[in-house]
């Protein structure tokens, strides 16, 4: 009877069907985009040293400035586990932005997405490197709505309604025959993910859809059944306006060359704000009996607020204000900003209908004026750049 002992095989055995490269050979990069993953971190290496092995691969943490100490602690790990490395991003969010940054960073070959939090199998990295490395597939994904994948242990059956109708959405207007577009999870060959990456949106959470959609040619996609998980540890970094995320990115891949997908964002939220604006401003003339001066300016102040909060929560989500302090004086700058523009809408408006422009035309090209420069200076003051 043979004693030898058994050891797990590696991305790196050359007895692998996963790496024919031989042993020692960095294989595949794993990123791991996180916000708040602290105590998520350890066990999850542990995890994916017992499915690839001891060697082979690299687990790149980009973190964007957790509260919770997670750059600290994957550069603890990294201290005593060299696969380990961390890139922690200050003033930059974002799921999507962050495995971009990811795709730059590794030298190894090949590159995976995954999720810090546990809802991903490690295990199912061995069989999608190999489908990749033999030409199988381009991309190969971890699916949750392939034949034989499950998602009864996440224990969320209306984001599985979401998702599902997310997924039928995208395949009509990107093309993309795939079980599961929005997956978070999912194989590559890093030069592909690089030749990508100059023309990728970077918006959002959804980067697989934005690599499909971007690339001229089609790639050759493999799916493979997925059982979900229920999170580990910690909170979500997906929340209410993810639907509103989704179909921006969705947006920016159809017209973002024509109008900024931000920008877009910002002047839907202005038209909105419009018609908060006519509803304050009958509120106090018809229910209060104010006068017209003064319900505009309540109006005025009331639309400006309420414009604030949602492009907070919607156009700059990736770079949303949290804390109170930030929040007031986001607000403030926001205010100041938007009183600027409407001060070059007025001017402009007025100086062009004052040499024979319609008072429409003038109106208009005022309005326009106004938004470019409230979009400009809030960028730049109100929620950090461009």
């Amino acid at each position: 009877m043979d004693m030898t002992p058994q050891t797990q095989p590696s991305v790196a055995d050359p007895t692998s069907a996963a790496n024919p490269a031989g042993a020692g050979t960095l294989d595949l990069a794993i990123i791991l985009p996180t916000l708040n993953e602290r105590d998520n971190l350890a066990p999850l290496v542990e995890r994916i040293e017992g499915a690839l092995g001891k060697t082979g691969w690299e687990v790149l943490v980009v973190d964007d400035n957790s509260s919770d100490g997670t750059s600290d602690e994957a550069r603890r790990l990294s201290l005593s586990d060299p696969r380990v490395r961390v890139l922690q991003r200050i003033g930059r969010r974002g799921l999507s932005s962050a495995a971009i940054e990811g795709f730059c960073a590794t030298a190894a070959p090949y590159v995976a997405v995954m999720d810090a939090d546990h809802q991903h199998d490690p295990k199912l990295l061995v069989d999608m490197l190999a489908s990749v490395k033999a030409g199988e597939a381009d991309v190969a994904v971890a699916s949750r709505f392939a034949e034989g994948a499950s998602m009864e242990e996440w224990g969320r059956p209306d984001r599985e309604k979401l998702s599902s109708a997310a997924n039928m959405l995208a395949r009509k207007l990107t093309g993309v025959d795939l079980s599961d577009p929005m997956s978070g999870f999912f194989l590559l060959p890093s030069a592909t993910a690089r030749r990508l990456v100059p023309n990728l949106s970077g918006i959002g959470f959804k980067i697989l859809l934005d690599l499909l959609a971007t690339s001229e040619t089609p790639l050759k996609v493999k799916d493979f059944p997925m059982n979900f998980s229920a999170r580990r540890s910690g909170e979500s970094k997906l929340d209410r306006a993810i639907a509103l995320d989704f179909l921006a990115g969705l947006y920016d891949k159809s017209f973002g060359r024509i109008i900024p997908t931000r920008f877009a964002l910002f002047g839907t939220v202005g038209v909105i704000g419009i018609g908060v604006h006519m509803a304050i401003l009958y509120a106090f003339l018809l229910v209060a009996g104010t006068s017209f001066s003064w319900s505009q300016a309540v109006a005025t102040f009331g639309a400006m607020t309420f414009n604030f909060w949602l492009n907070n929560f919607l156009t700059y989500r990736d770079r949303r204000l949290k804390e109170p302090n930030r929040v007031f004086w986001g607000w403030v700058s926001f205010i100041a900003a938007c009183s600027i523009g409407a001060f070059a809408n007025v001017a402009v408006a007025t100086t062009l209908n004052d040499r024979g422009l319609h008072e429409v035309l003038a109106a208009l090209v005022g309005i326009g004026i106004g938004s470019v420069w409230n979009y400009a200076l809030s960028s730049r003051f109100v929620w950090g750049r461009y």
